[in-house]
């Protein structure tokens, strides 16, 4: 039975599509069953795992408005091994077209719950916003992944983050818990990020993962390729280490 998690943050632009692919990528490489659901309208989570947006006969949009079910939208990633629920900017529309439907935020749970038993982990990469389609992806989640680097503005973020995340679980989602922080372009040299890190492991204990994802530069070429840095190079560091966390969270996941 699939495990579902959500990457999420409501703070744009700290690595939410590349922790996603690439912990796909590294979930795969160690013999996990992976799907990836981009709810993104921006589509680069797809087109990140090799697949061209453009060419896509059906996407998450059309699983959402339920002319189509997963497994007739999902396309296999030859070079990334995991399957892939795809976004482009149709899905921008699905945010006003959901809003007059029924069961509006929990139409990707009702569409999951029909694949359940074909994977290990099902990956949700969320838009930075809290949308419809945000929405969507928490109320199908066991927990959320928050990937943060350690500046200053990321904690305010991560605070805005938590208070949504508890009013969903009150509210729609019972299962809804936070799985992890994970540390990413996380760069030692750096004082002030060492006493954020310190902060976050004060604050949050072992809800913090052990993994830290370095800043990297072979993690920030491999979208230009269509790939998750692990496939593009798989003996960067960066590479290493979300290798490293893929194996921290099946183990977190046995324990939970």
């Amino acid at each position: 039975m699939a495990k579902i998690f959500c990457v999420a943050n409501q703070k744009g632009g700290v690595g939410k599509t590349t922790t996603t692919v690439n912990l796909a990528a590294a979930l795969s490489s160690i013999g996990q069953r992976v799907l990836m659901v981009d709810l993104d309208p921006q589509g680069n989570a797809t087109m990140g795992s090799g697949i061209d947006k453009r060419e896509m006969k059906l996407s998450v949009y059309d699983v959402l408005l339920e002319s189509a079910t997963i497994a007739e939208a999902a396309a296999w990633s030859e070079s990334c091994r995991y399957h892939v629920l795809g976004a482009n900017r149709e899905l921008a529309g699905a945010e006003v077209e959901l809003v007059d439907l029924e069961r509006r935020e929990k139409r990707l749970k009702q569409a999951l719950s029909s694949v359940l038993d074909q994977y290990d982990f099902i990956l949700i990469d969320c838009p930075p916003s809290l949308s419809m389609l945000t929405l969507n992806g928490l109320c199908s989640a066991h927990g959320v992944i928050v990937p943060m680097q350690c500046e200053y503005f990321a904690l305010e973020g991560l605070t805005d983050l938590v208070n949504t995340i508890k009013q969903v679980h009150a509210n729609l989602n019972p299962d809804l818990q936070i799985i992890g922080l994970l540390r990413v372009m996380f760069d030692p040299r750096i004082t002030l990020q060492l006493q954020v890190s310190d902060q976050l492991k004060a604050h949050f204990g072992d809800k913090v993962f052990d993994a830290v994802i370095p800043r990297n530069v072979r993690l920030a070429e491999a979208p230009s390729y269509g790939l998750p840095g692990v496939v593009f190079d798989p003996a960067a560091k960066g590479s290493q280490a979300f290798v490293s966390f893929a194996t921290e969270m099946v183990q977190r996941i046995q324990k939970m």
